[in-house]
């Protein structure tokens, strides 16, 4: 199974604007559109080659999730996802610097970066700054007395 890093931001615009962020803020280029999804591709920080970058809404989200199912992302409407070659440790890389780009240009916006969907590395909340989870926590349910304090949720 391939690792895929993912940027979730809890914003009230869609793929399509989130994508022009990216083009604007980080010279990412479209390479593809397809309902609700925008696919770029961007020079790699780390890397030194292209990575791509799939921008879509968050399919992760369970509306009425039960206490225990429950996860971070829950409330982030759009998903960016970062695909690099290499090592896992160069995507993570990668993924880092667009989260800090992302961060930079739209700090009024909530974001978390989640490795793998499986580890919450970073959450961004307005007003409360940027927090590095060291080690990263589950972004699920079993983390949340870690996670709550750093995470947006519907209702603020």
């Amino acid at each position: 199974m391939a690792v895929v890093d993912s940027v979730f931001l809890a914003v009230g615009v869609g793929s399509s604007e989130v994508a022009g962020w990216l083009v604007a803020g980080c010279a990412a280029e479209v390479v593809a559109t397809e309902a609700g999804v925008v696919r770029l591709r961007v020079r790699g920080a780390v890397v030194g080659d292209w990575v791509g970058v799939v921008v879509q809404p968050n399919e992760y989200v369970l509306r009425d999730a039960e206490p225990d199912e429950v996860q971070a992302m829950d409330a982030y409407g759009v998903e960016v996802q970062v695909r690099a070659g290499g090592s896992e440790d160069a995507l993570h890389r990668e993924a880092d610097v667009l989260f800090g780009k992302l961060v930079e240009a739209r700090p009024e916006v909530p974001m978390l970066l989640v490795q793998n969907l499986e580890s919450l590395v970073k959450a961004h909340l307005p007003g409360a700054g940027t927090h590095t989870f060291d080690p990263p926590i589950t972004p699920d349910a079993e983390g949340l007395g870690g996670w709550r304090p750093w995470v947006w949720t519907r209702g603020g």
